[in-house]
């Protein structure tokens, strides 16, 4: 049995809310928070470069490289919610999240390595299959860490407003390593210049980025999990007459979770979300490269509006939530972000966006960077604070608390932008006919015209219809508050 403390949400006999019934100590938010920095730095590392690195330097077809990245979401949509209900489940003297948590760090950082150093010598077919092998490794093992980690933050608090400081502090932490290692990879790029003309054209210098990467991603990985560890006789457990993990009960709870409205509707929502990030991001580098034609140099700046808007996000979300419920929040977040992502190229199209090579092109990318980072930021922290409180309607529900299945959407949908990302990213860079190791000024304006549409308009079309799936999310602040309290309840007649 769990120790009763004044400070827990514990009943005896029965899985509490969470550690805290409100506020999470400062330094225990810091502690989870080291977590996302791991996962920010090895998808930056990963999304930010692979596709470049693939089609332009080594000559994969774009579809091929999308459909590699692709292959590996097919296999998150299994080994996410599967390592959610074990998770779930899991009984063990270091509870249910940690012991997947310590698994992960080595296969992860071995496996990011290896995406940016093939075997010298292989033709399409090998290079696909590499790639295609490698990430679907690394995303499994991701996943082991990811999951259980993210059910964790949900079990810090139960108060409908401190779980979205936990989360702003978890992604503002996730946005500054995010940043910096936009920041230290494009200025290791950039110190190529006068060999390369552009640094990112240095095949040879996508390996010790990867070093870096893996090591300071596999060491947050670990810190978050040793500082955490403490925690562990605080937090819900499973109750004593659940049944053992099986492929029968993981279907269970996966029907049973789905069976949520709320869920569901976030669930496509954050989909198409997905679609419209990951296709922006995917074709990023040879946006800035061939459309606005920037260097390395400039580049690297960017990372701090990757910092500069997650930290204004970070700073409003939880003000937006005190004053607002969180559906108008994420609804005003992704319309905000559809606008600002396109912008740049609409106004371009339309002849009102400054040339390439003015003064005034970088100052103007780089505020609608800012903006778009920033409403984006503000929708991330209010789905995943969402997601916690559909935990709690759902255990009212069905009497099982499931943060493992429910964060398991999460964790494949952040997959799932770089998936989506890569095969439309693909598709398109196919279809436009975009020449692999192109010097920069050397393109047919024809195809930097197409280019510039996948990146703007046409990207931004799941994020505009996920909008109607947003509006059906009807979980108030008044409805979350009901819930509390009959959950409350019921743990206290069963101590």
């Amino acid at each position: 049995m769990v120790e009763m403390s004044e400070h827990s949400d514990i009943s005896e006999g029965s899985s509490t809310i969470s550690a805290y019934p409100d506020r999470v100590p400062g330094a225990m938010k810091i502690f989870y928070a080291i977590g996302a920095s791991s996962e920010t730095i090895i998808g930056v590392a990963f999304n930010s470069f692979n596709f470049f690195f693939y089609t332009n330097l080594l000559g994969l077809s774009g579809t091929l490289t999308g459909l590699s990245i692709t292959i590996g979401l097919i296999v998150d949509a299994i080994t996410d919610p599967l390592i959610g209900s074990l998770s779930d489940r899991w009984k063990s003297k270091l509870g249910r999240r940690h012991p997947f948590m310590f698994v992960a760090p080595l296969p992860v950082m071995m496996c990011l390595f290896l995406i940016y150093s093939p075997p010298d010598g292989l033709q399409e077919t090998g290079l696909f299959l590499w790639l295609t092998g490698i990430v679907v490794l690394m995303r499994s093992s991701m996943t082991l860490f990811h999951v259980p980690h993210l059910a964790l933050g949900a079990e810090l608090s139960s108060d409908f407003t401190e779980r979205t400081r936990v989360m702003s502090i978890n992604m503002l932490f996730g946005a500054i390593a995010g940043a910096a290692t936009y920041f230290i990879g494009m200025s290791y790029f950039s110190s190529f210049k006068e060999e390369y003309g552009n640094g990112l054209l240095n095949l040879s210098a996508y390996p010790v980025l990867a070093i870096t990467a893996a090591i300071m991603g596999g060491l947050f990985m670990l810190a978050s999990a040793l500082l955490t560890l403490k925690l562990v006789p605080r937090l819900p457990q499973p109750p004593r007459d659940i049944p053992g993990f099986s492929m029968r009960e993981f279907a269970r709870d996966t029907r049973s979770a789905l069976q949520n409205r709320n869920y569901l509707f976030l669930l496509i929502g954050y989909l198409l979300l997905s679609a419209t990030l990951g296709t922006r991001g995917t074709i990023d580098v040879h946006m800035n490269i061939y459309f606005w034609e920037l260097l390395p140099g400039q580049l690297k700046y960017f990372g701090l509006g990757l910092l500069i808007g997650p930290v204004i996000g970070a700073i409003v979300t939880a003000r937006l939530h005190q004053r607002f419920d969180k559906k108008p929040t994420i609804v005003g977040g992704l319309i905000f972000l559809c606008i600002f992502s396109s912008a740049p190229v609409l106004l371009r199209i339309a002849g009102i966006f400054p040339e390439n090579g003015s003064s005034r092109l970088f100052p103007s990318l780089f505020g609608f960077y800012v903006l778009w980072t920033t409403a984006g930021m503000i929708l991330l922290i209010s789905v995943m604070s969402a997601l916690a409180d559909i935990t709690d309607e759902h255990e009212l529900t069905t009497g099982r608390r499931q943060e493992g299945i429910f964060y398991a959407a999460r964790s494949f949908f952040a997959k799932a932008s770089s998936g989506l990302g890569h095969l439309l990213a693909g598709i398109a860079i196919d279809l436009i006919e975009f020449p692999a190791g192109a010097k920069p000024g050397t393109i047919d304006p024809e195809v930097l015209f197409k280019l510039g549409l996948v990146d703007g308009p046409i990207a931004v079309i799941p994020g505009l219809i996920a909008i109607g799936f947003y509006l059906q999310y009807n979980l108030t602040r008044e409805r979350h508050t009901d819930i509390q309290a009959e959950l409350k309840r019921r743990h206290r007649a069963s101590s």
